[in-house]
Parts: structure tokens; C-alpha cells; sequence
């Protein structure tokens, strides 16, 4: 039997038990998405491998601009229970994603997305899916196929962008690989700053900075600049660029 797709149906009604700091607090389904744009995506497990390296920070890293095409927030909602999602928080880049646990899959049974993962020892947990959801009811879901394993397909925060917004400019993933002390990778930074970029430096030392940067870049010197997995260059590239 298929997986239900719930579209122009409300999201079901359920409280949520969070805890935060150290008191309890309800949640409500009112809470999350009444009167507002709310994009969900829901997956079998905190900590698990493609939850953690891809799902939940592709969708952290798109947050700003979601937010820019008119949504209030995003939901993370996991079959797990609040500590283990207040854990899996301080461990994930997550600061722009609301985690919802849903300890005990009342939320995830009542959108009948409920799978049986006792194979590997999970229990009860929800199947992949993201969703787009106004004022707490449905307008689109991405349900990922029924396929032995995890699909990963269809949920990934860049297809619910693309079909909330086509023309949507996502941001740049930029990284800066850096020596202590080094002026042009400064003047590299403040360069890329001043064009609005936001960038990861990765600063490297004498004993691993000419292997480093020989490997990924075939070149020696300090800095590096890569944008979206593509060489730019050191210095003189960067200001030569169209960036």
C-alpha cells in the first residue's frame, strides 16, 4: 500500500513534551503552525548518518533564504524523544531549524507515516518526507519512494526550495584555506566580506599547510579560495574573479 500523501488535509492535532533547560514545556501543533508558512521535513533518527551529514544541515545552511520566500520556520520532526534531540542540537549546526521530538510518533501516526524499523533495531520511527504547510494545512509533500534502505530522493532541502521559490538565489558555499600571520589572506577575507559573502576559514600551520594545500588546490600558497566545490585561487584570482 502506498504511503499517504496528505495534501489539503490540516496536520494532525497533537502536544508535544519538550524540555528546555531544566523544566518541561507543551508544545502544541497550534503552537507550530498556526498563521504561519512552516516548511517540515521528518526522518527516522537523530544522530544517523544521512540525517546528520546531509538532511538537517542542508536545510540549516538554506534557513536565511527560506525565510527570504516568505517562510516562518522550519521544522526538523524525529520519532525521538526531547533529550536526545536537545543532544543531537549541540552536536548539529542547526542554530536556523526548530527540532520537534515526537517521543512518542503520535504526530508521525496521525500523518501515517509510522514505519516499522525493527530490523535494525529502531522500532517505530517516521519514513522521509519533507512538507510545505500554511496556517496548518498541507500544501505539498515530498514522500520519499518506497525502497528498501533510507531513500534519500526527494526530501533534501533543495527540492522544497525550488518548488516554493524557482528563483531563488541560494548562498554560496565558500572556504578559505589560511596560514597564521599570512596579510593577503586577510586582504582576502576583508575582500570577500566586503562583496557580502559569508565564508568557513580553514587556517593551516607549517606542518600540514603545503600537503593540504597541494592536494585540494595543486598549489602551495596561502590562501585558497574555493566557491561551490570550484577553485578560485589565492589572492590575485580572487580579485581578478566575477565573485
Amino acid at each position: 500500500m502506498a504511503l499517504p500523501n496528505h495534501e489539503g488535509k490540516k496536520v494532525p492535532s497533537v502536544t508535544f513534551p519538550v524540555r528546555v533547560g531544566n523544566e518541561w514545556k507543551s508544545v502544541s501543533t497550534d503552537d507550530l503552525f498556526k498563521n504561519k508558512t512552516v516548511v517540515v521535513f521528518s526522518l527516522p533518527g537523530a544522530f544517523t548518518p544521512t540525517c546528520s551529514s546531509t538532511h538537517l544541515p542542508r536545510y540549516n545552511e538554506l534557513a536565511p533564504t527560506f525565510k527570504a520566500s516568505g517562510v516562518d520556520d522550519i521544522l526538523c520532526v524525529s520519532v525521538n524523544d526531547t533529550f536526545v534531540m536537545n543532544e543531537w542540537a549541540k552536536d548539529q549546526e542547526c542554530a536556523n531549524i526548530t527540532l520537534v521530538p515526537d517521543g512518542n510518533g503520535a504526530f508521525t501516526e496521525g500523518m501515517g507515516l509510522l514505519v516499522d524499523k525493527s530490523a535494525i533495531g529502531f522500532g517505530k520511527r517516521s519514513w522521509r518526507y519533507s512538507m510545505l504547510v500554511r496556517d496548518g494545512v498541507v500544501e505539498k509533500m515530498f514522500i520519499e519512494p518506497e525502497k528498501e534502505g533510507d531513500p534519500f530522493e526527494v526530501s533534501d532541502a533543495d527540492t522544497m526550495l525550488n518548488y516554493l521559490n524557482p528563483e531563488a538565489k541560494k548562498p554560496e558555499q565558500v572556504v578559505v584555506f589560511t596560514k597564521p600571520g599570512c596579510p593577503f589572506c586577510s586582504e582576502a577575507k576583508d575582500l570577500l566580506k566586503s562583496k557580502g559573502y559569508e565564508y568557513i576559514e580553514i587556517p593551516l600551520d607549517h606542518r600540514n599547510r603545503g600537503k593540504v594545500l597541494g592536494a585540494v588546490s595543486g598549489k602551495m600558497t596561502a590562501p585558497q579560495i574555493f566557491v561551490n566545490g570550484k577553485l578560485v585561487g589565492g589572492l590575485d584570482e580572487l580579485k581578478a574573479s566575477s565573485l
